[in-house]
């Protein structure tokens, strides 16, 4: 056994991800799920626990139980639109629930923190692709409570000692090349899978907001990164940390970026049946572009994007979401 991991929001998307490519590596993991967002049946290695990160005493009784070494942590709300409309919910469980866990952490004296952070902290982009130094001006509720816990862990480690990784993503996409879990959002507000059921049902008709930007094609483009990807990234960190390493601060993304009209006719082709599709006035806050760069993670991880195409994205998002299990 490598060490023992805590995964808060284990039952969400990337959580679940993340936990499946640590077990493949050696590592124990305990998740920890409250489960308003996540899913128990996408828990496929380690073992489960029913509770919130705002739990003091559970948190207390977990550490002190299973011995954890470091702690992931995935445990957010993470919807923009809903952020602007009930911050509190946000401040609360996104900020509140984490300086509980950092506290709960500091009592047991373990060190190692892994945040899943957002580009959404840069706000509108000053210079493309975006890189770690980039000027961070969030724009929405949602991207100011992950400023506000990067923020706190500068802090933290300044005063405590405590050791975090902070990874930034873009926009994660795909599913397990396995099958074994993948995106189940309720409700969907990703391009993607929503594409996906536009095309497997006729029915259905994707509002696409804004083709009148300053683009190629006139729709916003956007760096979509492989949710195995972002996995491996984590816990390279990880293993960096463990082994005597720093944290950091690094951009995960896939270094390119497709327009939405490029993702409907991917996920058109790969799907075999036509996305109908219908334009909407733009969302406020929508940049044109969206583009990060990797460059510092891959230099000094040697983290490289494994899963880079976009249809090879879209292929396992449509294998996952017709699978079955979905």
């Amino acid at each position: 056994m490598k060490a023992r991991v805590l995964i808060t929001g284990g039952a969400g998307y990337i959580g679940s991800h993340a936990n499946l490519d640590l077990a493949a590596e050696g590592f124990e993991t305990v998740v920890l799920d409250n489960l308003v967002y996540g899913h128990r049946d996408l828990v496929q290695a380690g073992e489960f626990l029913l509770g919130d990160t705002g739990d003091a005493d559970l948190l207390d009784l977990v550490f002190e139980k299973y011995r954890i070494d470091a702690v992931m942590h995935f445990a957010a709300f993470t919807a923009v639109g809903e952020s602007v409309e009930n911050p509190a919910a946000f401040y609360e469980n996104n900020v509140g629930n984490t300086i509980t866990l950092l506290d709960a952490m500091r009592r047991a004296g373990v060190n190692n923190f892994v945040f899943s952070s957002t580009c959404a902290v840069y706000g509108l982009p000053r210079r493309i692709p975006l890189d770690e130094a980039h000027p961070r001006a969030p724009v929405s509720p949602y991207g100011r409570t992950k400023l506000m816990i990067e923020q706190i862990l500068e802090d933290y480690s300044r005063a405590y000692g405590l050791k975090s990784l902070i990874l930034r993503y873009f926009n994660a996409a795909g599913a397990d090349p396995g099958g074994r879990v993948g995106e189940r959002h309720v409700p969907e507000t990703h391009l993607i899978p929503l594409a996906i059921e536009a095309a497997l049902d006729p029915a259905r008709e994707l509002r696409v907001f804004g083709t009148d930007y300053d683009t190629p094609d006139g729709t916003c483009i956007r760096d979509y990164i492989h949710v195995s990807d972002l996995a491996a990234a984590h816990r390279l960190g990880l293993e960096r940390m463990l082994d005597g390493g720093p944290g950091g601060v690094f951009n995960l993304g896939n270094g390119a970026g497709f327009s939405v009209r490029e993702v409907l006719d991917c996920v058109s082709r790969v799907a075999g049946k036509e996305v109908k599709w219908s334009e909407t006035a733009r969302r406020a806050g929508d940049a044109p572009v969206l583009v990060g760069s990797s460059a510092g993670i891959e230099a000094e991880l040697g983290w490289k994007p494994g899963h880079p195409d976009l249809e090879e994205i879209v292929r396992t998002a449509l294998a996952w979401r017709t699978s079955g299990r979905f």
